[in-house]
């Protein structure tokens, strides 16, 4: 089995614990951060952990991704609802990918129901909060090795 995968954050995910609350929690990024590395270094996996505010450098991670990363977890944001530029590169990585929103994008405002990337990741986890980077990471590890 392959084992190293990315998770890429896009912006405004760096003040988790400062904003909205209600809708992400109280966890801050480097507790994030922490606790995804503690997960992957459980399950064998070299992670990296990424975010940027700037739609260019998210383009270019994942680029650059394809060369160095068996896998991809992907919480893109808002840039899941408006950017072409992140659902085209995601495209191009062809190996699997799972996008992961903390907070349910469903339930929130109506521009948030539609995410540009869904239809070329591999699967997806929303609402289920910090939680779910976990439950990504265990789902990424299962398809790297053909169990899921």
């Amino acid at each position: 089995m392959s084992n190293k995968i990315i998770i890429i954050n896009g912006p405004n995910i760096n003040l988790l614990g400062e904003r909205e609350q209600s809708q992400y929690g109280t966890i801050t990024f480097d507790k994030l951060k922490s606790n995804c590395l503690k997960k992957a270094n459980e399950l064998n996996l070299n992670l990296e952990f990424y975010q940027s505010n700037i739609e260019g450098e998210i383009v270019t991670k994942i680029q650059d991704a394809k060369k160095n990363f068996d896998g991809m977890i992907i919480n893109a944001a808002a840039f899941t609802h408006t950017s072409v530029a992140i659902r085209d590169a995601l495209d191009i990585f062809k190996k699997p990918i799972i996008e992961i929103h903390i907070s349910n994008i469903y339930k929130r405002e109506e521009f948030r129901h539609k995410s540009l990337i869904s239809d070329v990741v591999t699967g997806g986890i929303f609402g289920l909060g910090s939680d779910g980077y976990n439950l990504a990471i265990i789902s990424l590890e299962k398809i790297l090795k053909n169990e899921n």
